[in-house]
């Protein structure tokens, strides 16, 4: 099987060893995952706010970045949803039928992380270690765009040391929306200041998501409040061992 890791752009940026530790953990598992160069942005960005022409390049780039592989893992339901349900109509837009044709063979083979452990490898136990105590926010587009149900949890439940701790509202956005918190900015810090206060009460250490763009909101306000609990993605957990135990 060729997969290749879609890293995407605010990893890339910001938080490599998110990709490290997809790279590290899928190594791990056997399998030889591949880092194509010529990836960019997913393009979700300009398709957020209505610039579906500025898009087709950017989708352009993407299946030709991604063309021949099996299976495309994002460390980000937010990315992996804009692959899988956002690039056929920008697509359509574009009247190129081979760029159509493309995105539809492409589109099915993107897959958010967990969704590729636990439906693709067929693993829960991914043999990781952490011995902290740990709540689970699921993100808008892994849980309602993707639908990946309880597979982080179910990962997340089979690593030793881990206590995991309910969150409450734990469906409820957390506020960033990518460019939502941009222009709708007071709405953005309520709905971030609500997800931190439950996360306060689970009396948890680490906040864990899939998606690094709401953790960085969610990490910014509990940062701001002193709070002492780390925003920390899923893959991280999911790599660390414990030889080296984070």
């Amino acid at each position: 099987m060729r997969v290749a890791l879609m890293v995407t752009c605010i990893n890339e940026a910001l938080y490599p060893r998110t990709g490290q530790a997809v790279v590290g953990l899928l190594r791990r598992l056997g399998v030889d995952v591949e880092f194509p160069q010529a990836q960019t942005c997913c393009g979700q960005p300009m398709v957020n706010t209505g610039y579906l022409d500025e898009a087709i390049p950017v989708v352009r780039t993407f299946v030709d970045a991604f063309a021949g592989y099996d299976a495309v893992v994002a460390p980000s339901g937010s990315c992996a949803g804009s692959a899988r349900h956002q690039h056929s109509m920008v697509a359509r837009r574009s009247g190129d039928g081979d760029l159509q044709e493309a995105v539809e063979e492409l589109g099915p083979k993107v897959y958010e992380l967990s969704e590729f452990l636990v439906d693709v490898l067929g693993v829960t136990d991914v043999g990781a270690y952490y011995p902290h105590s740990v709540t689970y926010h699921p993100t808008c587009h892994s849980l309602r765009m993707l639908g990946v149900g309880d597979r982080p949890r179910q990962l997340l439940e089979a690593v030793r040391g881990i206590r995991l701790v309910d969150l409450p509202g734990d469906d409820q956005c957390c506020g960033f929306g990518g460019t939502f918190a941009v222009k709708n900015a007071d709405t953005s810090i309520a709905m971030g200041a609500d997800k931190a206060r439950h996360i306060r009460e689970t009396g948890a250490e680490v906040i864990v998501a899939g998606d690094n763009s709401c953790l960085t909101h969610i990490g910014g306000v509990l940062s701001r409040q002193r709070s002492g609990v780390r925003a920390v993605h899923l893959a991280e957990i999911l790599a660390a061992t414990e030889a080296v135990a984070r």
